[in-house]
């Protein structure tokens, strides 16, 4: 049997393309990986995604996004892909136990933020850590926080944050900022923001499961400290998940997919959409649009394939 659309990955981007495709009626198969959900599972309160007026908690938003995905026919399967193969029509894709051939393919992997390593990071995603400002920085009115980056994204999210929180630190591990000159001055004559430089966040501390504080080392001198604060914003950069895709389809430098005429790869018949395209906004709700606009491309593509 060869599927008509096979998506691998799930997310906003995933879920809303398994939507359009199962509704229409071309009964998509979804490998939603062994960790389903994308970003938004390590979130817990969703706040900015419309029609939830009182907010969402982010598990609970995907369980919606999958369970409106399986009521139009979609059939997810909890498993990673490991191969696929673009080669010749139609299309292979593989995981662990299984091997499908399919039509099209809509790649919905994401991007993964980069992170400290820090034994609590994790543990505390969505308690006081965060991978993005846009998403969280409400949550932090009138608190004293700290963001961890030197470059462009690091010093616009600084800079957005001040916002909501009365301070904001910025730590780099350099002597000097990697953002551009524009974006450095507009942060440093920011009153509401300090700066503490050539420094690493080596642990960070908790009180009844949320960030009270945080050790900062400095790299030269050695000299360790503590910060109080209640949040701690990690802006080191995304690596989009791609690695599968390398050699399949045309990657940007910066590794993610590239994407002409809307979601279509360099391969016909392949789209893509979500965050391992998008390095710009990198948002559930925008995600979630591409998702609509991969699943759109791919129905029309069958459509002008003529079977």
């Amino acid at each position: 049997m060869v599927r008509e659309v096979v998506i691998i990955g799930s997310g906003p981007a995933g879920y809303t393309a398994a939507v359009y495709t199962g509704r229409a009626q071309l009964a998509p198969l979804v490998f939603a990986g062994s960790l389903s959900g994308g970003q938004l599972m390590l979130t817990t309160d969703v706040e900015n995604y419309p029609g939830f007026p009182e907010g969402i908690m982010g598990p609970e938003l995907m369980e919606n996004f999958r369970n409106q995905a399986e009521r139009f026919g979609a059939e997810v399967v909890y498993e990673d892909v490991v191969e696929v193969d673009f080669s010749s029509h139609p299309y292979r894709v593989k995981s662990a136990s299984q091997e499908v051939e399919t039509k099209t393919v809509i790649i919905s992997t994401g991007a993964s933020a980069k992170l400290l390593g820090l034994e609590a990071e994790s543990r505390l995603m969505g308690h006081g850590v965060s991978t993005c400002a846009t998403c969280d920085g409400f949550f932090f009115r009138g608190q004293e926080i700290a963001i961890v980056g030197g470059g462009d994204s690091a010093m616009e999210e600084a800079t957005f944050l001040t916002r909501f929180a009365d301070k904001v630190t910025v730590i780099h591990r350099r002597d000097a900022l990697r953002a551009s000159k524009i974006m450095q001055q507009k942060a440093i004559d920011h009153p509401k923001i300090e700066f503490m430089l050539d420094s690493a966040v080596t642990e960070i501390f908790e009180q009844d499961s949320k960030v009270c504080g945080i050790e900062v080392e400095n790299l030269k001198s050695g000299e360790k400290v503590r910060v109080d604060l209640t949040g701690l914003f990690v802006a080191i950069g995304h690596t989009p998940n791609t690695q599968l895709f390398d050699g399949k389809v045309e990657l940007h430098d910066n590794g993610y997919i590239r994407c002409t005429d809307g979601s279509r790869t360099s391969v016909d018949g392949v789209f893509a959409c979500g965050d391992v395209q998008d390095f710009t906004y990198r948002q559930a709700i925008t995600a979630a649009g591409s998702g609509c606009m991969a699943a759109i491309d791919a129905e029309r593509w069958i459509e002008h394939q003529g079977n």
